[in-house]
């Protein structure tokens, strides 16, 4: 059975049920359907100053086409923590309509360890995502309507750095001109689409507190500079109050449910590789006030979403994990490990032992961070009891226990033993918490450390350009500012075709731009861009509406 037709059959339960299950009433939840919800503003505000629960960061070994299942663990250990009586919550990103008609599919799990309803959560959920979209574009509207009528700011049409932004895999949209057509439709100037999980917008609500420091982080968002260089924000062009409107619903954490009735709160999405990756700052303080457990997880690889989970949303909202999850599959390490990916299915104990450095850097770099770290085997039925071992061998060997987990194909009960292990590291309280670097450290410092800690390079290249534009950055009081690396997913390196665990490589930093209202500074590394494209073949092409109505070729 796919996994679509699994999520069909689901026996779900009154979203009041799943509700209380957190202890949340009924009035607090705002129905969109009968099976997804919106938590009531107002009670997500009266959870403030509540003792927080336990929170657990699941990450990943750098992705693979041969699949991690990082989302599917999540859902599978909280399944496995609520089975074993804790009061548990899952805590994740909303998916994106890009890699859903792209390359990715769905991203609500697999198997028996799904959320639900999986079609309507990978289309258009609860609307946040357009939400988003609009404030994003109503910005850029209200700039570009600006300098029509006068400019009496002083903008400089060449240092615009606002682009418009689309929730779509458009190649065509990365480069383009807008505003030709004459006088009528205003100065004419080169411009960009991203997508929207890139937006700035996405990254102030997944890391807002409340409305008023969204409205707030909105207005300090810089969109371009005058003549004379002074920088120009969304405050200053009057936006913010329309653009906070625009996002009031979609301020409010979703909730939903897994194949097994479990309550999890779903809200925002922004992309590990070209943003910050996590969920939404609201709804994990709301799931650590409702719950005693809270799983959640960040983007791609532990590179990635981990360390910007760590030094970006952690920093910025206080939150302090006691545990890292790393997920890796025997064939993920195969591909790692140079085997041809159409003989995955094969025994091959070379190439997983070839692979594992990978599995083992990531290890590595969490423990940098204080945290104790457990590794996740999500099992494929192609995986042979040797190759299993000797991935439990070698993380043994370097000091992370491997716990083998079939929760894709028997849900909570196929994770059990990692999450009384999860439980039990937690009580030993071994967690000490910290950044990779203080706020003091020079922006061009903190992306060093970062590629030479996490990536293991040896140096970082900065373009010309990227270098005057840190030094200016730092001269206008944005230094103290993290910093957030853009870059591909598929390596350490900004190389996708260097798997496994290269070293002595370098990352070559081409752009710089400031997230003023997010908080950070964005490096750009590499070939990586902002839009994504469409793959050769689509998933759009197998989506589809049954003669039932069902929405079908989600995988």
């Amino acid at each position: 059975m796919s996994d679509i037709e699994i999520a069909r059959r689901a026996i779900k339960k009154p979203m009041t049920d799943v509700a209380a299950r957190l202890g949340i009433p009924g009035d607090a939840l705002e129905p969109y359907g009968r099976d997804k919800a919106k938590l009531d503003a107002a009670f997500v505000n009266s959870l403030e100053g509540r003792k927080p629960g336990r929170l657990i960061l699941v990450t990943a070994i750098s992705p693979t086409k041969a699949g991690e299942g990082k989302t599917t663990t999540t859902i599978g250990l909280g399944d496995a923590l609520n089975r074993l009586g804790k009061k548990t919550a899952i805590a994740l990103r909303e998916p994106s309509l890009g890699p859903c008609f792209g390359q990715k599919g769905g991203a609500t799990g697999g198997g028996q360890a799904q959320i639900v309803p999986m079609a309507d959560i990978n289309l258009h959920f609860t609307g946040d995502f357009h939400a988003i979209t609009t404030a994003h574009n109503l910005l850029a509207a209200m700039l570009d309507n600006h300098i029509y009528w006068g400019n009496a700011l002083g903008i400089d049409a060449r240092r615009v750095f606002w682009p418009r932004v689309l929730d779509m895999n458009d190649r065509a949209l990365r480069d383009l001109v807008t505003n030709l057509g004459g006088v009528a439709n205003g100065f004419p100037r080169q411009t960009r689409f991203d997508i929207t999980t890139a937006s700035e917008v996405m990254a102030i609500l997944c890391l807002a507190r409340d409305l008023a420091d969204l409205e707030d982080r909105l207005a300090r968002i810089v969109v371009a500079e005058t003549r004379d260089g002074k920088p120009v924000t969304a405050g200053d062009l009057k936006a913010a109050p329309a653009m906070a409107a625009v996002l009031k619903d979609a301020a409010k954490p979703n909730l939903v449910q897994t194949l097994e009735n479990n309550p999890v709160l779903i809200h925002g999405g922004p992309f590990a590789n070209i943003a910050h990756g996590c969920n939404s700052v609201i709804a994990t303080r709301a799931a650590l006030a409702l719950a005693d457990y809270v799983v959640t997880e960040a983007g791609f690889g532990a590179d990635l979403g981990a360390e910007k989970f760590l030094d970006i949303k952690c920093r910025q909202a206080g939150l302090t994990p006691g545990l890292a999850v790393v997920v890796a599959t025997v064939r993920a390490l195969k591909l790692h490990g140079g085997a041809d990916e159409k003989a995955l299915g094969k025994e091959d104990l070379g190439a997983v032992e070839r692979g594992l450095p990978n599995l083992l850097r990531h290890v590595e770099n969490l423990a940098k961070f204080g945290l104790p770290v457990l590794v996740a085997i999500n099992r494929f039925v192609s995986d042979t009891p040797a190759e299993l071992q000797l991935v439990e061998e070698k993380c043994a060997a370097a000091g992370a226990k491997a716990y083998l987990c079939e929760h894709w194909a028997k849900g909570g009960a196929g994770a059990e033993a990692l999450a009384r292990a999860a439980v039990e590291t937690l009580d030993e309280g071994k967690a000490a918490f910290r950044t990779l670097y203080p706020d003091g450290l020079p922006l061009a410092q903190k992306i060093e450390t970062v590629a030479k800690e996490i990536y293991r390079a040896s140096g970082v290249a900065f373009a010309g350009t990227a270098q005057r534009r840190l030094k200016a950055l730092e001269a206008a009081g944005y230094g103290k500012l993290p910093v957030c690396i853009a870059k591909t997913q598929y390596s350490f390196a900004a190389d996708p075709e260097l798997r496994g665990a290269p070293t002595g490589h370098t990352l070559p930093v081409r752009e710089v731009r400031l997230s003023a209202g997010a908080g950070f500074v964005v490096a750009m590394a590499g070939d990586i861009m902002s839009m994504p494209g469409l793959p050769r073949v689509p998933a759009a092409e197998s989506i589809r509406l049954t003669a039932e109505g069902e929405v079908d070729g989600i995988f």
